[in-house]
Parts: C-alpha cells; sequence; structure tokens
C-alpha cells in the first residue's frame, strides 16, 4: 500500500520533472537556477542577529556558545563586546559571505582581532579569496588564551571583537552578510607543556597514498550549520561554478586528517585553443572553532586534476604553541570543516556544469586521551568527538539506515529533498499554477487508486 510520505515524494518528483521539461527551452535552462542556487549560505538556525557597533561604547555583549547574523558594509569596521573570565580561551570566528553577483578581488577578505580594554590586540586573523577571484564565504578567527606565556590579556574584564572588512579598489560596495560564533574552552587542570611536536621525529610528516575504491555519493551542505558529516573513504558529489560545500570530518585527539580533492574531466575537454582557470578549484579546512588551517587549490584545462592538503600534524593540544596556522590550528579534536569552492570563472572556459568531485578522505593515528579539562566547553563537546559523532559519519559511510537513528537521517535527507524541489520552483519563476494543478491532480488520482484496491 502507497504511505503519505510515497505519495509526497511522486508529486514532488512530478513537480521536479515539470520543471525541468519547462526548463528546456531557450533561456530558460538548469543553469539559470543553478546560478542562483550557488550563493546559498545555509546560516545557523536560530542565529541572533545583532548589529555591530562603530564604537566600543555600544558594542553588543556576545555569549559563549552564541551564533549570530550581522552586516558587514563596504570599507566597514564593526565592534562586538566580550566579558572574559582569568581562565578559559575564547575563540571568535566571523564567517563573510558576498552576497550574488558581487565582484571581489583576490585581496578581499575579512580580519578580525580580539583586543583588551586598552586597544591591545590579544591575536588577530584575516582570510582573503584568493587567486580565484570569486566570491564565497570565507572565515577568520581570533582569540583570548589564557594557556601561553604572555602576560598581555590574562585578566578578566571586557574584551572586543573588532570585524574589518578589507576591500580594494574595483570591488562591489554592497554589503556582506556575517555569521559569529563563539566558542568557549576550560583551562586545564594542570599546566601543559608550552612546546609543540616537531616532524619527523614528532609526527609522521609523510601523505599516504589516496585511497582507492569505488565512491560513495555525498551531498555537501551550504554552511558550516549544515555541513555534511563524512568518515574515512572515497565521497563523490557535484559543484557548479560559484557554488560553495562544506563537509565535516570527526579527528580525535593524536589523529591525523588527509584529504585529496579531484575535480573531473569535462565534455568541453581542453583540446584546440589552451584554456585553463587557475585556482578553478579551492579546498579550505577550518578547526572545530572555525578557525582557518590551511587550504590547497588546483589549476584546471577540463582534464580531471587533483590536490591534497600538505600533511598536518596529530591533533594535540600543545600545537597551539606551534607556529603557522597548519600546525597552531590543529590544537583539539572534533569535527574539521573540509570547504570546497569552484571558481565562478569556470563558466566562462568550460560551462556552467555541474562537475564531478571526488573527496578521497583518510583519518590515521590512534586515538588518545584528552587534556584534563577543568570543565565543559561552551557549547558542550565543540572540542571532543562524541559517539554520535562516530556514528553520523560510520552511517553516512556506510550508506546503511537502521534504527530510529537511521529513520531521523532518512527524514533528514526526505526534507532536504522537498526543501530543494520547493527552492527549484521558486526560482525557476514559471508555470506555478500548472504545477499547482498537476500536483493535485496527480494526488487525485492517487487517492482514487488507493480506494478502489482497499
Amino acid at each position: 500500500m502507497m504511505g503519505r510520505r510515497t505519495v509526497r515524494g511522486a508529486v514532488v518528483a512530478a513537480v521536479l520533472c515539470a520543471v525541468a521539461g519547462m526548463g528546456a527551452g531557450p533561456g530558460a535552462g538548469s543553469e539559470a537556477v543553478a546560478a542562483q542556487d550557488a550563493y546559498t549560505y545555509d546560516f545557523a538556525e536560530g542565529a541572533q542577529s545583532v548589529e555591530g557597533a562603530a564604537s566600543t561604547t555600544d558594542a553588543v555583549r556576545l555569549e559563549p556558545g552564541g551564533t549570530y547574523r550581522s552586516t558587514l558594509p563596504v570599507n566597514g569596521r564593526l565592534y562586538f563586546r566580550l566579558a572574559l573570565d582569568a581562565t578559559s580561551n575564547a575563540y571568535v570566528s566571523a564567517t563573510a559571505v558576498p552576497r550574488t553577483g558581487t565582484t571581489v578581488s583576490s585581496s578581499d577578505g575579512v580580519k578580525v582581532a580580539v583586543q583588551d580594554a586598552d586597544a591591545r590586540s590579544c591575536s588577530y586573523d584575516s582570510t582573503r579569496f584568493g587567486a580565484s577571484r570569486s566570491p564565497h564565504p570565507v572565515a577568520a578567527w581570533a582569540s583570548r588564551v589564557t594557556d601561553g606565556e604572555t602576560t598581555a590579556c590574562q585578566t578578566a574584564g571586557t574584551y572586543y571583537l573588532v570585524v574589518d572588512r578589507i576591500d580594494s579598489a574595483g570591488s562591489s560596495s554592497d554589503d556582506w552578510d556575517l555569521e559569529l560564533t563563539y566558542t568557549s574552552e576550560p583551562g586545564l587542570v594542570n599546566k601543559a607543556a608550552t612546546t609543540a611536536p616537531e616532524s619527523p621525529d614528532g609526527w609522521d610528516s609523510a601523505s599516504p597514498d589516496p585511497l582507492p575504491g569505488d565512491a560513495v555519493r555525498r551531498e555537501g551542505g551550504a554552511g558550516f550549520a549544515t555541513a555534511s558529516p563524512m568518515g574515512e573513504g572515497v565521497w563523490q558529489d557535484d559543484i557548479r561554478p560559484g557554488q560553495t560545500r562544506f563537509y565535516r570530518v570527526p579527528v580525535d585527539w593524536g589523529q591525523q586528517l588527509h584529504a585529496v580533492a579531484e575535480l573531473g574531466s569535462s565534455s568541453s575537454g581542453s583540446g584546440g585553443a589552451t584554456r585553463y582557470v587557475s585556482s578553478a578549484l579551492v579546498m579550505s579546512l577550518y578547526n572545530p572553532a572555525r578557525g582557518y588551517v590551511d587550504d590547497e587549490s588546483l589549476l584546471y584545462d577540463g582534464r580531471q586534476s587533483s590536490a591534497g592538503l600538505a600533511p598536518l600534524p596529530p591533533v594535540a593540544y600543545t600545537n597551539r604553541f606551534g607556529l603557522g596556522d597548519r600546525t597552531s590550528g590543529m590544537r583539539f579534536a572534533g569535527s574539521y570543516y573540509l570547504v570546497v569552492h569552484l571558481a565562478e570563472r569556470m563558466t566562462e572556459q568550460f560551462g556552467a556544469g555541474p562537475y564531478g568531485l571526488t573527496l578521497r578522505v583518510q583519518v590515521t593515528g590512534t586515538t588518545q586521551d584528552a587534556p584534563g579539562y577543568l570543565g565543559q566547553s561552551v557549547p558542550r563537546d565543540t572540542f571532543a568527538v562524541t559517539e554520535q559523532d562516530r556514528e553520523a559519519a560510520a552511517g553516512w559511510s556506510s550508506g546503511a539506515v537502521t534504527g530510529d537513528t537511521g529513520t531521523e537521517k532518512a527524514d533528514a535527507t526526505s526534507a532536504r529533498g522537498g526543501d530543494a524541489a520547493m527552492r527549484v520552483v521558486a526560482v525557476s519563476g514559471i508555470g506555478a499554477g500548472s504545477l499547482l494543478v498537476l500536483g493535485l491532480g496527480l494526488w487525485t488520482m492517487i487517492a482514487r487508486r488507493r480506494a478502489r484496491h482497499a
């Protein structure tokens, strides 16, 4: 017997087929829909809207564990207030999201800093769009830590998050959307060593051979909050020019993460005149606090091409005392984010796609005990790999849907599919009345058949 979910799925499928057929004519293809969807960014559900202040005097206070939405104007500088104790480490990340049609240069980006009440910087960081010159979400983080050997920024009191937009001549002047997260890490019961492990004596700096085997389909999320869980394995997705895909990989204490991204060959090939796009695809790695760790890009000429992250140290508390983002960023366990962006310029050279994307992910090393924290992080378990994290990665990787957890995943997948269908219908903007009639007609026909066989 056909249930409600199947009926609903049949109607959605019919609507999608109708949209696809109606969009096949000149000037109304799936490429137009894809171009609109490429800029979609999924902000965290329930994120609080806040307005950044032009002065510290009017700065809004951010709370540990909070996620916020704001707006970053051209040539803008925004202030937000933090109330910190004398023992916890505070990490604040700002994700800048340019809007549809934005023009950016390689040097444009976002800069963040945490300052004390006397305008002394505790830390600062910046992330730029880079050689792809393609607008996409980029994140930078700053912190106030109490476990270092410096004497600055150690006391309890009022601190400020400072967010700057980095602009250059010729870039668009429209506002960017902004997502802020504030994560608190407790201090340690006992003081840790302040020296990071060194390679090659301290850890294996050789990259393993990329995983072979058949790939499993995995659709990436459209934001940090909706990043798709991914364990060790070979994964396949589709990506369009201008689109950014988000994935999260659980990496525990003592483990190393290895990732290779491969962009499939194009049907337009590389024959005839020489065509290529430098930094066509960029794969960036962010840690559980959304702090930038590393990135790698590839040049594309129509033939398949791959790029892998350089060897990263195993996750260790003392990495925070190392030099460079690639070491200091691997300072805690948790979900690490692989963020993959395909440059807009690919459309000009090789078409609107979609292009095949393959990710080969490996997590090596023996899991170690967590450091002796005084309490819990906020949000809880941000700097840990939980059983739920492992089950999510394992469940996705095996493709099995069993038990209550499997039902929830199936429902979530169904909901994403339904949302995607409605988004396609909304963006297409054509034949809404016909689609509605078609859907109702199909629903009625199925209901009558069920009545006859009841």
